[in-house]
């Protein structure tokens, strides 16, 4: 039994200063947005509890699929590597930017080189994205949708060659009997997101899965609990969304949650049962009895 805990989107906060010049760009967009409504809705204080139920449940990894800071500010992004120090050892957290990680040109590549020690794969000359960590039977397979995007935008697009190297890589991981979990931050499915918030190129990723197979697609930036399916050359592929870490209770999107999937099996027997938990819409600020489980579900993984 191998035991995944998935939570995305945390954007830490609060927001730290930024001058004038840190703003003459998209920044600002998003900085307004943060001081607007962010600030009030997504709270240290909920992911803290949201936390505390991660590590009592001990899981064998965890991942977060992106969106860990605001407008990609270097202190952000500096403070989010301590942050993930406090979370987890780099070979027990994996990692994969978001959007808001790459908000502006040239903050991904400072993300990425901070970040890098959870975003890296197993093998020494396993450069770059997508990365694969092996853990046991299950492989993680690390893909990067993180892009700068204009005003009012939030696309992202993994390119031709990235595309390729994960067909790749979930060809060989399928040949060597590995439970395959791609891990992005950008939903691959259709209709998922608004046009100015899509994947761009979402049916290359498809394709990739369809051609290649994976057992389990995880992915944020949505902000929902959502479980849908992608086609795979041996049946649907589950595709699960999940809330934002730091969400509190009473707003548009969930409360802060997390999933946790308990994977055993075998090849062409698999089993995953996910778990969701954290907090529900009637949770109080300071209630961490709260924190905990909401539903379960039997994945149909396809073998």
């Amino acid at each position: 039994m191998f035991r995944l805990a998935h939570l995305s989107d945390p954007h830490l906060g609060p927001m730290p200063d930024a001058s004038f010049r840190d703003l003459v760009s998209k920044r600002v967009i998003g900085y307004v947005n943060w001081h607007r409504s962010r600030a009030r809705s997504m709270t240290a204080s909920w992911l803290d509890l949201l936390l505390d139920d991660v590590k009592a449940q001990a899981p064998d990894h965890v991942t977060v699929t992106g969106d860990l800071v605001n407008i990609a500010l270097d202190v952000e992004i500096s403070a989010a590597r301590h942050w993930l120090d406090d979370l987890g050892l780099p070979d027990d957290l994996t990692v994969v930017p978001g959007n808001h990680d790459a908000y502006v040109p040239g903050a991904l590549r400072r993300a990425v080189h901070a970040w890098g020690p959870y975003m890296t794969g197993d093998l020494p000359l396993q450069d770059g994205f997508p990365f694969v960590r092996r853990r046991g039977n299950v492989a993680l397979v690390g893909a990067s949708s993180a892009r700068a995007s204009g005003p009012w935008f939030a696309t992202g697009r993994l390119g031709s060659g990235q595309s390729r190297r994960l067909r790749d890589h979930l060809g060989r991981l399928g040949e060597e009997g590995a439970f395959r979990v791609l891990l992005i931050h950008h939903p691959p499915q259709s209709g998922a997101t608004s046009w100015n918030k899509r994947l761009t190129d979402a049916s290359r990723v498809r394709a990739a899965v369809k051609r290649a197979g994976c057992e389990l697609v995880l992915h944020g930036h949505t902000h929902l609990a959502t479980r849908t399916e992608i086609e795979g050359p041996n049946g649907p592929v589950p595709v699960i969304g999940v809330p934002s870490a730091s969400n509190g209770p009473g707003r548009k999107r969930p409360a802060a949650r997390y999933n946790l999937f308990s994977i055993s099996g075998e090849p062409g027997n698999w089993h995953c049962e996910m778990e969701e938990r954290g907090l529900p819409a009637s949770a109080g600020r300071d209630d961490p009895a709260k924190v905990g489980f909401i539903a379960r579900h039997t994945l149909k993984i396809p073998g």
